[in-house]
């Protein structure tokens, strides 16, 4: 082949990529919302005791990180759902038929791939909505998927989930999957959580899908070492978030005088992450003209992970009007998949 053939062969498909990809950033109109740029910050490190919205995790690094954690020896979540959607994807596929798939928290679109696949494998076409706050994890995950799969359409949405569950359009294949993978559902207080199934249900119509991941109650001696990894990498994905902080806010956290703390409250079922000061200290957030007084050892609790129980958490959905169809667990029921389908 030729220099300007191959040249011409080559920005051929990096055309066919671009037209295949839409990146909407709902992020950038988040920001201009007065009463969403930084006052979620204020109200948690102004109460006692203080905490931190998670979604302060997810910038660009804190994303690297947490696929990093998913890939530790500890962290028994990512390899037991990901072999259950092995396992089961195909039949997924079959029971939605042709389906717009839309990720909530899509990160690097790792499991959607094993989607993807059973969907291809069946001829399907295919179409995918991945939402994440973080704008660079998910153009590079967008494009890399475009590359792997030539007859994908990927229209991604930079933004949190309340913004863009809002803003879908309607879909335009013949029906809909939200995916809520990863046991996210976890980081969400109990009145939190009834308020996003009744953003998924709005965002479905009848009959559509929504596909939902949840780690389910078990020992704290198999959960709190999944949070408390031997390379300390969920430490510094915890750590980050005051680097995060800094940049964003004009903060002066010194990330070296605090230190990761996570333990699993049997009471409530949930395991709790917290930063502890390791010192008396004032931190500015001079874009917040926030000061914030810490006490030695008080802490800042950034994450909570409930741990569900099978039944309860399948009479919520079906409350929603979100009515679990089928239901599929590992052998030892650590984690389990639901695919709900919206009924009246």
């Amino acid at each position: 082949m030729s220099v300007s053939k191959a040249f011409s062969k080559k920005f051929t498909f990096q055309n066919n990529v671009e037209e295949r990809l839409q990146i909407q950033r709902l992020i950038e109109v988040t920001r201009i919302v007065a009463s969403s740029a930084g006052s979620d910050v204020v109200k948690g490190l102004t109460q006692t005791p203080k905490s931190l919205p998670p979604a302060y995790f997810y910038d660009d690094r804190g994303s690297e990180l947490f696929e990093q954690i998913c890939e530790l020896p500890e962290y028994y979540l990512t390899r037991t759902e990901t072999a259950i959607l092995q396992q089961y994807a195909g039949e997924i596929a079959r029971i939605t038929g042709v389906c717009e798939l839309v990720e909530l928290g899509s990160g690097s679109s790792t499991k959607t791939r094993i989607l993807l696949d059973a969907y291809q494998k069946l001829g399907y076409p295919l179409r995918y909505l991945p939402i994440d706050v973080s704008a660079g994890i998910l153009e590079s995950s967008a494009r890399q998927l475009l590359v792997d799969y030539p007859s994908l359409q990927v229209h991604a949405l930079a933004g949190t989930y309340e913004l863009a569950l809002a803003q879908l359009l309607s879909t335009q294949l013949p029906s809909r999957m939200i995916c809520f993978i990863g046991s996210t559902l976890g980081n969400l207080k109990p009145q939190e959580c009834d308020v996003f199934l009744s953003q998924i249900t709005n965002a479905l119509k009848v009959n559509e899908y929504f596909l939902l991941g949840i780690d389910l109650q078990k020992p704290k001696e198999i959960l709190e070492p999944a949070y408390n990894d031997r390379q300390g990498v969920t430490a510094a994905f915890n750590i980050n978030m005051l680097d995060h902080l800094n940049r964003r806010f004009e903060g002066n956290f010194d990330t070296t005088q605090f230190a990761h703390e996570a333990f699993y409250n049997e009471t409530e079922h949930q395991i709790e992450m917290h930063l502890r000061s390791l010192r008396s200290q004032s931190v500015q957030l001079k874009a917040l003209n926030l000061t914030i007084n810490f006490a030695a050892d008080e802490t800042i609790l950034t994450e909570i992970s409930r741990k569900f129980d099978l039944n309860t958490i399948q009479q919520q959905l079906t409350a929603r009007s979100l009515v679990p169809i089928e239901t599929w667990t590992d052998s030892n029921h650590w984690f389990a998949l639901l695919l709900c389908q919206l009924k009246v």
